[in-house]
This record gives C-alpha cells, structure tokens and sequence, in this order.
C-alpha cells in the first residue's frame, strides 16, 4: 500500500520566504511613503488590461465586480483541464494523475456555506472522529454536495470556530445547535483532480435578422464565454474594445439544426432570457457541429466549482497579509486603459498561480486578479519604460497584461515568482504524458 503525505501550508513554506522574511517585508512597506504611483501615475482602484477591457455587460471593471469569477480573469483555466502538480515541479518525474501512485496532498483553505435542508440530516454530510475533522460521506443532491462539500475535506472551522482541536461530538453541536446557514472553514486538496473544462468558442457566423424593412443575413462576430453567454460584435476587432452588439445567456435554452429556412448549414437557439428565436448559418457543416457542441456544453453546463476555484475565493476574501505564505507581495501598477502614460497602484498578492490585486495594503478584501494557467511572464521594454512584466496568454484570444514594479529589481523578483507559480499548474494531457514518459524505475541490488 502506497504512503499518502499530508503537508500543512505552514510545512511547504520556503526557507528565503519565511514569516520573518514577510514580516521584515511588510514593515518596510508601512514604514516607507510608497503611496503614490511611478511616472507620477493617479491612484486608482481599478484593474483594467493593456488592451482594453470590454464594454459589454459582462466585461466592466473589475473593481466594480463581485467577488468570484465576476472578479477575475480565468479564461485560461475555464478553457481547458489543469491539475495542480505540487509546491515544488520535478522536471524528472513530473505530476502523477489521480490513482497511479501515492503523491503529495497540498491542503488549502476555502469557505463553504450550506443551507440546512430537510429530513433527519439536514445537512446532508457525515464526519469522522479525528483530528483534524474529516468529511467521510457526502449525500447525494443533498444541501452539502450542492454547496460542494467533497468526501476527503478537513473541518477547520465551524460558524468561525476553530474545531482543529476540540472534541467530535462539540463540532457536532456547533453545526446543530447554529443558525439554517452552516459556514464552515474547509481545508481542500487542490491537486486531487483536474477541472471539467468550460471551452469558448469564437468565429464569423451568418445571423438572420429580424429588424427593419428587409429581412436577410448579416456577418457578425460572435464570441461564447466559459459563463455560458454568447456575445456577438460587428467586426472581430471589436472584442475586447468595443460593446457587444448584444449577449444572451445559453443555459436552459434550446439549440438544435434547423433546415426549414432553405439555407445549408442553419441553426437556431431560443434562450429562455429572451422572447426570440435567433438563426445563424455557418460556412460547413463542421463549422456548424464546432457550434453547436460548444453551444450544447453551454446550455447543460457544469454547477459545481473546482475546489481552487473556491479556494482563490476564499483568498479574495481576506486583507493582503492574512493570505497564508505568499509567493510574492508588494506593489505593481497596470497601465490604464483610457489613458496610456497612466499606470493604475495597487498592492498584489501572489498564490499557487493567482495573482491578487487589492485597493492598498490596509484593503479587507481583493479587488480581482488573473488566473495565471498558461501563461508565459517575461521582462519588456513598453513605451518609455524600459522595463516592464509582459503576461502573456497560451494564444492569442486571451488578454495580455502589464505590470511594473518600483524599479527594474523589483520586476525580476516578480517575474521569477510568477514564473514559479504559473508552473504550478500543468494541462491535464501534459501531466499524463509526462508520466508515461519518465524513466523506468530501477533498484540497485
């Protein structure tokens, strides 16, 4: 039987970026007068991207969004399947997939929130005697598995009491005795599985039309998000820079061929958001299969979140410097998006392949951030500045960002940091062929 190792974040924490390390960092920064911006920058608290942040409904600034994936931006992680290879990246033997072999279990926090249902369990979950709590049974379409508790998990934390070290039958009574809504403190392993992927779609399609004197068939660019919206604009140019002409939500909605219209390759989509049947006409049938799986995806999607997902939220919920052992913290600026000499402050916290961005250091909660899967970080030269931090995407439908430090040392010490945290992260295929690849195992006699 195989060994399964249980770190705590406090044991993976590295030695040069240890809580005296931190803390040295952080007094530093409430002892300086780093306020204010470089190249004599406003303050803001907005996060935009260097190319512009959509107009449409769904694309507003990011600090004026909700918490969640409303938040940040995950289009990189949405779009395919990642698993999370551990702290450390061998380049040797690489991430092992679920059920090969024993690995590293890497456990962090999130929060999770149940509403208590009906019957004798209420709650729908079965815990065990031990230390820490452990989740042992999950009921089926019960209240904790629509809240997405997971067979496995560790109560830390119960109505924001710590049960680490109190007896079973005490944390029982807690859950109990409180109100209808349950908050528990999880402790989650984000590398037990990949993510499902939600895939976009993007491309020209035909759309008939149904203002006007004329009836007929405009060219229009449409774009579907991993939120399950379809957006379309008049030009592909447009995305990212201009409104949407419009956008409608798919889930729920019927979508099939439609051959009645006398045109090859038509199909219609009847949202339940909208009093309409929309028609769109692709160039080939493949054309038309490619949106009609995509769109299929979209209408039956996936509910429950991947536990990181819940973890980075739970992250965004705290003040800067209650993030457990940050790969990185300090100050970095965005250029702004209606003014390009203007670069926007704000302090950033960094974490297993997110990156944070916070009002100032005294901030309660997170503004956003980027999901960081896929990306490639590299110092660039951007207008008058010499040196600037280019992300840049795994392709050329995804944004790319760009950020400055305080000085050309200060943005090497970022790229290095968001070079390791970004490899945390590998696509679910690389990780199993990685696996399959490594060196036979050999014992010396």
């Amino acid at each position: 039987m195989g060994i399964l190792y249980l770190f705590s974040e406090a044991s993976l924490e590295v030695k040069d970026n240890g809580p005296e390390h931190w803390a040295k960092r952080r007094n530093l920064f409430k002892d300086s007068k780093q306020w204010s911006s470089i190249g004599g920058s406003s303050l803001t608290s907005s996060i935009n991207e260097e190319s512009g942040i959509s107009e449409d409904s769904r694309s507003v600034d990011m600090a004026t969004r909700d918490l969640g994936d409303k938040g940040f931006y995950t289009e990189t992680f949405h779009c395919a399947s990642w698993i999370y290879s551990g702290d450390e990246v061998s380049p040797t033997a690489g991430p092992v997939p679920p059920g090969l072999q024993p690995r590293t279990v890497t456990i962090r926090e999130r929060t999770v929130k149940i509403w208590k249902g009906m019957g004798e369990y209420p709650w729908g979950f079965r815990i065990q005697f031990s230390k820490p709590i452990v989740v042992t049974e999950v009921d089926t379409n019960g209240a904790a598995e629509e809240a997405g508790l997971l067979v496995g998990d560790f109560v830390m934390a119960v109505n924001g009491i710590d049960v680490t070290s109190i007896p079973h039958s005490e944390a029982a009574d807690l859950a109990r005795q409180g109100p209808d809504l349950l908050t528990m403190t999880i402790g989650s392993d984000i590398g037990r599985g990949p993510n499902t992927p939600r895939p976009t779609c993007r491309g020209y399609l035909h759309k008939r039309t149904q203002s006007g004197l004329i009836k007929g068939w405009r060219r229009r660019w449409f774009v579907l998000r991993h939120d399950c919206c379809l957006y379309y604009y008049r030009h592909k140019k447009d995305e990212g820079r201009k409104r949407a002409l419009s956008s409608f939500k798919l889930e729920g909605a019927d979508v099939g061929g439609d051959p009645s219209l006398g045109k090859p390759f038509v199909f219609k989509c009847c949202p339940l958001s909208a009093n309409r049947v929309y028609y769109f006409s692709a160039t080939s049938n493949l054309e038309m299969k490619r949106w009609l799986d995509a769109m299929d995806r979209a209408v039956h999607p996936v509910t429950q979140n991947h536990v990181w997902v819940d973890v980075t939220r739970h992250n965004a919920s705290l003040p800067p410097l209650a993030v457990k052992n940050p790969e990185c913290l300090g100050l970095l600026h965005q250029i702004d998006r209606n003014n390009k000499d203007t670069w926007v402050q704000h302090y950033c916290t960094l974490k297993d392949g997110c990156l944070y961005f916070y009002a100032g250091i005294r901030s309660t909660h997170a503004l956003g951030g980027i999901y960081l899967h896929g990306y490639t970080v590299r110092e660039q030269s951007l207008g008058s500045k010499k040196s600037t931090i280019e992300l840049k995407p795994p392709s050329e439908e995804f944004k790319t960002f760009y950020l400055c430090a305080e000085n050309p040392m200060e943005n090497k010490r970022w790229i290095l940091s968001i070079k390791a945290s970004a490899k945390k992260w590998l696509p679910y295929h690389q990780a199993v062929q990685d696996y399959m690849n490594r060196p036979p195992e050999e014992t010396r006699m």
